[in-house]
């Protein structure tokens, strides 16, 4: 019974693992209710700490949490309902119960984006985030973020305003709006997509869930990007998860003297995907998700508001002021075509024995992978497999061979000699 499942999702001394190992054994929540405390002695890793929760067999909080989810209109999923997301089902530690408001879109069907980055952003990150959410969107991705101020604010209206529907992982209940100055937001969200939280409803935003819920973001993802970060924030937190999880990282290039583009800069450095539009994004997925993605090459004209600003919380008003400064002028139309023309004939008339004055430079590591590529392009998987390499290592040495014009990359995560 769903009584149950809330009993069981909140049993302190439980750790997320030890209620998937617990599963394993145990048909459901149901059974573990009733079961004795001996049935618990022979699996390995369950505390004493944890014996002595399960047999708390008191079911009034769980009573008090079902008649609150009924009166609030949120929805309670399990991690064996069918449309509980396989994404997140698949992480080592997923959520045995899930508390949403709104309707839940497709995840497993679509490419699925978490965009983060720092609170205190600057007015680049502000607008980056907005038009990456925007062309996310039309592109056919699904976003997720944590519902933040700062970027991930402006990445969710961003792809609410592409008419797509976003998804909001709070670190605290699905009822409790934080912060409050993302109300509209957060109706937004619930109207055109969903609110989703592992807390029951009412519990407050406290510092140490904010961690905690970062997984659920990273899980739900296809991959994580993020658009600004400092050296110390919670959105490399979720991208180390990300990698953790096996999904792909995607950073935004920075100015390397603004402190809060620090982190972002490093991930580029440490590996991650650097990418200049929505499109740069969602086009990794293209061979995952054909049906889903389209590529949109119109100009998105996404700028931060007076009133989005005004949404800021006191303590972060002078960071975010200064969105409200003009926006660079685009650059001249001949300018583009003589740079794009530029890149062309450079790529034609490039001889490809220049690969061969390359190779004394690389590493014995790199040259193996220069091998396998000189036979056509292959999937970034298949070289992960063949060369036995981690994932996080190969990535960074191709970043490395990018830079040396020896690989480039294409869509739906393949490489190619240059």
């Amino acid at each position: 019974m769903l009584i149950h499942w809330i009993w069981f999702a909140h049993r302190p001394g439980l750790s997320d693992r030890m209620k998937m190992g617990l599963l394993q054994h145990f048909q459901d929540p149901e059974e573990m209710y009733f079961a004795d405390s001996s049935a618990f002695d022979h699996i390995e890793g369950i505390s004493p700490e944890a014996k002595q929760s399960l047999a708390d067999k008191d079911l009034t909080q769980a009573e008090k949490i079902l008649e609150i989810c009924h009166n609030r209109q949120i929805h309670i999923m399990t991690i064996r309902d069918a449309g509980y997301p396989i994404r997140l089902k698949n992480i080592p530690d997923p959520p045995a119960v899930l508390y949403y408001k709104g309707m839940l879109p497709d995840l497993d069907g679509s490419p699925v984006i978490a965009v983060v980055g720092t609170r205190k952003a600057s007015a680049y990150g502000l607008t980056t985030a907005k038009r990456m959410g925007y062309q996310i969107g039309r592109c056919g991705g699904i976003l997720v973020s944590g519902m933040a101020c700062g970027i991930d604010s402006m990445a969710m209206s961003g792809a609410l305003t592409a008419g797509m529907p976003v998804v909001g992982v709070l670190g605290c209940g699905a009822d409790i709006v934080y912060p409050p100055s993302n109300r509209a937001l957060f109706r937004d969200t619930e109207n055109y997509g969903c609110i989703i939280s592992e807390f029951a409803p009412g519990t407050p935003p406290l510092g140490y869930h904010f961690p905690k819920r970062n997984r659920i973001m990273a899980g739900l993802s296809c991959g994580v990007l993020v658009v600004e970060a400092p050296e110390k924030s919670g959105a490399l937190i979720t991208a180390r998860l990300a990698l953790d999880q096996g999904r792909d990282v995607f950073a935004v290039p920075g100015n390397i003297d603004v402190p809060s583009l620090a982190g972002s800069n490093q991930l580029l450095r440490d590996g991650a995907i650097p990418v200049f539009s929505g499109w740069d994004v969602i086009s990794e997925y293209q061979a995952l998700y054909p049906d889903k993605i389209r590529k949109d090459t119109a100009p998105a004209h996404q700028t931060v508001y007076p009133d989005e600003i005004r949404q800021v919380p006191e303590g972060e008003k002078e960071a975010a002021k200064v969105a409200q400064k003009p926006r660079m002028p685009e650059k001249k139309q001949a300018d583009s075509e003589k740079c794009y023309k530029k890149v062309i004939d450079k790529a034609e008339s490039s001889p490809y024995i220049d690969l061969n004055d390359k190779l004394p430079k690389l590493s014995a590591e790199e040259e193996s992978v220069v091998a396998l590529l000189k036979s056509g392009e292959r999937l970034v998987d298949d070289i992960i497999a063949e060369t036995g390499m981690t994932a996080g290592k190969l990535l960074a040495m191709l970043t490395m061979l990018e830079l040396k014009g020896v690989i480039r990359r294409l869509p739906g995560k393949r490489i190619s000699l240059k």
